[in-house]
């Protein structure tokens, strides 16, 4: 059985932080076309991929964001399993929306992965490789291609209390600047776990699904 599951089904959670206000890519990031939908879409379809009970969204800055993944889940069937959560000081940078993220998590939930909103191309076949590298001893684990630490991240419910003191910018590096040995990297090679969009020119119809 794998690690956070149960005979009844799994019990890890995942967040998708999406409260970010995009400003390299001139506002609207996560809500802008992306394959014949949107930006979002992508982080959506793997968190939900995931071997997870409940996706939760933390929107921010952009009023839109919490309407396409209602809509997105909705259209899939998947509307039980979504929640939507506002980080009301998402100006303050990315270690708001993960503590709202963390404050929204089960209190029996043994884990849960972080996804980034705009990340799009994180293949379905990488959070089940990060649960089942989740032991003993090991509190988080992460995929890695070409030695390249990548997206999504899964944490042991040990390290919720540090994730939620983020602060900043930063989001979960500290914490896991810190682990050592106990951060697992889960060598990859699908380069979609270290793709992420920043500005326009990212958007190319060759990378659009």
């Amino acid at each position: 059985m794998t690690t956070g599951e149960t005979e009844k089904g799994p019990r890890l959670e995942a967040i998708v932080l999406a409260a970010g206000a995009g400003q390299r890519f001139g506002g609207a990031k996560l809500t802008a076309p992306w394959g014949g939908g949107k930006l979002l879409d992508g982080a959506l379809a793997a968190a939900f991929a995931a071997p997870v009970r409940r996706v939760i969204v933390v929107s921010g800055a952009d009023p839109a964001v919490e309407a396409a993944a209602r809509l997105w889940a909705q259209a899939r069937g998947l509307a039980d399993r979504l929640r939507l959560v506002h980080a009301q000081d998402h100006p303050e940078g990315m270690g708001a929306s993960l503590r709202a993220g963390i404050a929204a998590l089960a209190r029996d939930c043994p884990g849960a992965f972080v996804f980034l909103g705009d990340m799009p191309l994180i293949p379905a076949s990488i959070p089940p490789l990060l649960a089942t590298a989740l032991t003993s001893g090991v509190l988080a684990a992460a995929p890695a291609f070409n030695g390249k630490r990548g997206h999504p991240v899964l944490f042991a419910a040990a390290l919720f209390p540090a994730l939620a003191r983020a602060t900043g910018d930063a989001g979960a590096r500290e914490v896991l600047a810190e682990l050592g040995p106990r951060l697992a990297l889960v060598d990859v090679a699908d380069p979609g776990v270290i793709f992420d969009v920043d500005r326009p020119e990212d958007l190319p119809g060759s990378q659009c699904r």
